[in-house]
């Protein structure tokens, strides 16, 4: 029986960048009908080998056969030529354009010297009724809807392309469960149609449910190809981590809860009935010293606009706030941070890293801005905090020089997180702090995050991961359709408990 020839092939990959070994020597095959898991923790090579396929990166040594031709792409456009199509973590789309207009960009058909804009309509119609959006409409401005729908616009645009190859990275990390379903079957109908898929999560559960082959990296190299079914869960974790099986276990909720009761003392925050119109509504809340406040709550229920409210990024308009007994008006995010208060948003891409700056640039820009650009941070104290902070928080490569653009999305989290640490501050706000990143870094974080309570931090986790909000926080607070519904304890709250409410059928 004949050998199932790859629709790609890549052999021997290397990617060297000043002072980091990015890929050394990987191979990877994708077949026709297969999705394909790529896997690995943050900083394992998963992003550089995609790009070393599309041809964001030019690789220093290997081959790359797609559809049996030997390539060598110049950048993305080659690579679409080649029939290969990607959709990356970060939404990369025009949010002022419609969503037709989106999906045909750059593939407009043509008429009589102008854009045929009856025929964009229909194709764009068409694609999104593939995809069982028919619901929404192609002339809609596309930032005019969630970050979800514009993820799977994104998916769209590259469905409607007739691909061999289809690479999603992180495809589900702004979808709610329905939407990951929803996504799921258009996989299943592309992978029915001959289509080789390649898909990055670090969402166990979703890997095992979706994919039928995977190949794992550690630390820039390969450590194997593997049949999903046959490969047992714990055994890939440890293929991912290199480390045995009883150094991986689960981060244990007494340990990351054994923190003093100190709700006897005046609240850090309190927030009543606080809220923006149009926003979120109906915010109670009272935040002690030393205490995780977990927001739990479907996509679109508001977390991220009280985090922002109590951030002073978004002014309220309702309510009151008191920080330490005083009431106070938040005007700004440097309102906030006078106020010992700081924010890492979900969306490190546009409100966080500076691409083109260094590990230490970004890591100081918090400290510095504080303390006013007149009054520099001598180096050798950059250099010190910059250390430490790398140290601390594990952040790969541990090169302070390296550009934060080419590190992995959990190692540039990594260094937001770290960013606002250097400031001490009183109060964390952490949205997704988590999210993309693989089980290593997640524990990590998570034990941080305790150490910081502990300490005597106070602390809000947002998550969209209710297991992780539930092993974190003292308290919870549930948000359901922009509003608070819900102020629990955390002594017994199960998943069930808190879905229950999000369902509306407890209070």
């Amino acid at each position: 029986m004949n050998e199932i020839v790859p629709v790609v092939d890549l052999r021997g990959i290397s990617i060297e960048f000043p002072g980091v070994k990015a890929l050394d020597g990987v191979d990877l095959r994708l077949f026709q009908g297969e999705v394909h898991a790529l896997m690995g923790e943050n900083g394992a090579g998963k992003s550089t080998l995609i790009k070393a396929l599309t041809g964001v990166y030019a690789i220093d040594s290997g081959t790359i056969t797609v559809l049996g031709e030997q390539h060598r792409f110049a950048g993305p456009a080659e690579a679409q030529d080649a029939r290969i199509s990607t959709v990356y973590q970060e939404v990369n789309l025009c949010p002022n354009l419609s969503i037709e207009e989106n999906i045909l960009l750059g593939r407009e058909p043509h008429r009589r010297g102008g854009i045929h804009w009856k025929e964009v309509r229909r194709r764009a119609r068409a694609v999104l009724e593939q995809l069982n959006l028919g619901h929404l409409d192609p002339g809609s401005v596309l930032s005019s809807h969630s970050i979800a729908i514009q993820q799977l616009v994104a998916i769209a645009r590259s469905v409607q392309v007739d691909a061999k190859v289809l690479i999603l990275d992180e495809p589900t990390s702004s979808l709610d469960t329905e939407e990951v379903q929803q996504l799921f079957a258009v996989i299943r109908s592309l992978r029915d149609n001959g289509v080789a898929i390649l898909f990055v999560s670090h969402f166990l559960e979703q890997v095992y449910e979706i994919s039928d082959r995977m190949t794992v990296l550690r630390n820039g190299r390969l450590v194997g190809e593997f049949m999903t079914r046959e490969l047992p869960r714990m055994s890939l974790i440890s293929k991912m981590m290199g480390k045995e099986l009883d150094a991986l276990t689960e981060l244990d909720r007494s340990d990351v809860r054994a923190r003093p009761d100190r709700t006897d003392a005046v609240p850090l925050l309190l927030a009543e009935k606080l809220g923006r119109k149009g926003s979120v509504g109906n915010v109670d809340i009272a935040l002690y010293e030393g205490q995780i406040l977990g927001l739990a709550g479907l996509l679109g229920s508001g977390r991220t606009e009280t985090a922002r409210l109590l951030f002073g990024a978004d002014r309220a308009d309702q309510g009151q706030l008191t920080i330490r007994g005083t009431a106070q008006t938040l005007r700004s995010p440097r309102s906030a941070i006078d106020h010992g208060i700081a924010f890492s948003s979900e969306n490190r891409k546009e409100e966080g890293l500076i691409g083109d700056l260094s590990v230490r640039d970004n890591l100081v820009l918090a400290m510095q801005a504080s303390q006013g650009w007149l009054r520099r941070i001598p180096a050798p104290q950059q250099d010190q905090l910059t250390e430490k902070f790398i140290a601390a928080l594990d952040i790969r490569p541990a090169n302070k020089d390296a550009l934060i653009r080419n590190l992995s999305g959990g190692n540039q989290q990594k260094v937001l997180l770290a960013r606002w640490l250097i400031t001490n501050p009183k109060l964390l706000i952490l949205d997704e702090p988590t999210r993309g990143i693989d089980i290593g870094a997640k524990t990590q974080i998570q034990k941080l995050i305790s150490t910081l309570a502990a300490d005597g931090m106070s602390i809000i986790f947002i998550s969209a991961e209710l297991e992780e909000v539930l092993r974190l926080s003292d308290h919870i607070a549930v948000l359901k359709d922009r509003r608070m519904v819900a102020d629990l304890p955390n002594d017994g709250v199960t998943m069930e408990d808190v879905m229950t409410i999000i369902a509306g059928s407890a209070a």
